[in-house]
């Protein structure tokens, strides 16, 4: 992938010393609140291999975000398919990020995730950008509107990957932009 920069970050593919901060947010209780798992450091170097392959692939995906003043890795933030969740449409793209919680209420997942929401319409062209979060996840579902996305109560739903020992996670909250949402936003900020 080609490396984005904003103003503090840089979003990059996954190099080798990546591992140890990539396994321990896979893994740290408080980042994985509203999953219903924790990967092993086997299952974590593997999930990152093929998040560098896709990246490399694809030429996004969910990338490593650095702080370019210091080269710390503080998490991902990124574009990824959703063709492995059932009922989304095909070709429908999503932005998520998941972050270690020292760098939390920072801004970085905002800075990060205009950067791809611009990649996202700009160079994809793209004519929509959905997010999903559990939905009493309010951290991430603040960050969906800070970057303008909104609410589409509509196409709340149960994801069906959730196991049944964790019907608290079931629920999902949904959240998009259009292209021209963005747009307008775009020319409202100027």
């Amino acid at each position: 992938m080609t490396q984005i920069r904003t103003e503090r970050l840089i979003l990059r593919n996954w190099e080798e010393r990546d591992r140890a901060l990539f396994h321990r947010i896979n893994s740290d209780d408080r980042v994985m609140e509203f999953f219903p798992f924790r990967r092993s450091r086997a299952e974590a170097d593997a999930k990152m291999d093929e998040f560098r392959a896709a990246l490399d692939r694809q030429g996004f995906g969910w990338a490593a975000a650095e702080i370019a003043a210091t080269g710390d890795c503080i998490g991902f933030v990124g574009l990824s398919r959703t063709d492995d969740t059932p009922f989304m449409p095909a070709g429908t793209i999503e932005i998520g990020w998941r972050l270690a919680p020292e760098f939390w209420g920072h801004g970085y997942v905002a800075e990060a995730a205009k950067a791809w929401l611009r990649y996202g319409f700009e160079t994809m062209k793209l004519g929509e950008i959905v997010s999903f979060a559990v939905t009493a996840n309010r951290r991430s579902t603040a960050v969906m509107e800070r970057i303008g996305m909104r609410a589409d109560p509509r196409r709340d739903f149960d994801h069906p990957r959730v196991p049944d020992g964790y019907p608290h996670l079931r629920r999902h909250s949904f959240y998009s932009i259009t292209a021209d949402e963005w747009v307008g936003q775009q020319e409202t900020e100027r």
